[in-house]
């Protein structure tokens, strides 16, 4: 299978498995509503491109239960993890592959997702003019992506907020050699669908939000998904002594501390999508 490594160090032999479900399980009711406000009809063929873990795979081929719902990535871990799902539904099947180098058996399709992978990829345009290829006359490309304004997760400390989101960002950066702008053109998803010449383009933005007091699953997600998954000691290098203690206060579980913990804790992030016709 021919490809290049991704923007992000995406490769076949690359997985975040955890991160991918606790996230998902985590917003699976703003998720899933926003999928049945796709209004797909029963028999649609539905691809997901850049699959993952195959979760959201599921709820699409919940929703096209006499269609196909095809789930691709590049990743032999998700792989591996999406095609245990395959019980779930006659509908659903996973491929391995590059989404930007589908083979020509494959589509077309009624509607294509992909949620967080087209800003995964070096050249994101030729990405979405790929996908498009994969359309029916008529079809949809929908592109989602989480965070185009900024989270919040410590209602009463911005400034704190700002400084850790601000070094998770350069870790990143870091570790894969990129430039901020590199990065921070994932928020045009609409101006990259133009580019590709996509018409009718629309787009909504949802609000997933959380206060004390969390569900376990919630508690779950925050701890494993962000404080440990996400920031942890990646962070360190990049914060004040001071800032790095407090905020390693705040996401101990064992700690008076902690933020999750707090009568006051309230937690707000987007998710959009933008949809384009062929």
């Amino acid at each position: 299978m021919k490809t290049d490594q991704g923007l992000l160090g995406d490769s076949p032999y690359k997985a975040y498995v955890t991160k991918l479900d606790l996230f998902n399980r985590f917003a699976e009711p703003e998720l899933r509503q926003l999928l049945a406000g796709l209004s797909l009809k029963e028999d649609s063929h539905v691809l997901d491109a850049g699959c993952g873990t195959g979760l959201m795979t599921t709820w699409l081929a919940d929703l096209a239960p006499a269609g196909l719902a095809l789930g691709v990535d590049l990743s032999t871990g998700h792989l591996r993890h999406a095609r245990s799902r395959l019980a779930a539904s006659p509908s659903l099947h996973f491929l391995q592959a590059d989404m930007t180098r589908l083979p020509l058996a494959v589509g077309p399709f009624d509607l294509i997702w992909s949620s967080n992978a087209i800003n995964h990829l070096h050249d994101p345009v030729a990405g979405v003019r790929a996908l498009t290829a994969k359309l029916r006359p008529g079809g949809r490309l929908v592109l989602g992506q989480s965070a185009f304004l900024p989270d919040m997760f410590f209602a009463w400390d911005a400034r704190l907020e700002k400084e850790v989101m601000l070094a998770c960002r350069q870790y990143y950066r870091d570790k894969y050699g990129l430039e901020e702008r590199d990065t921070t053109a994932a928020r045009n998803l609409f101006g990259w669908m133009r580019r590709a010449g996509l018409k009718n383009i629309t787009t909504q933005t949802i609000v997933i939000e959380r206060t004390a007091p969390l569900s376990e699953p919630d508690q779950h997600y925050f701890v494993e998904g962000v404080f440990q998954g996400y920031w942890a000691h990646r962070v360190q290098p990049y914060l004040t002594e001071t800032d790095w203690r407090t905020l390693e206060a705040l996401c101990d579980p064992a700690s008076p501390q902690f933020c999750l913990n707090r009568p006051d804790f309230h937690h707000i992030q987007t998710f959009s999508i933008v949809i384009g016709r062929v």
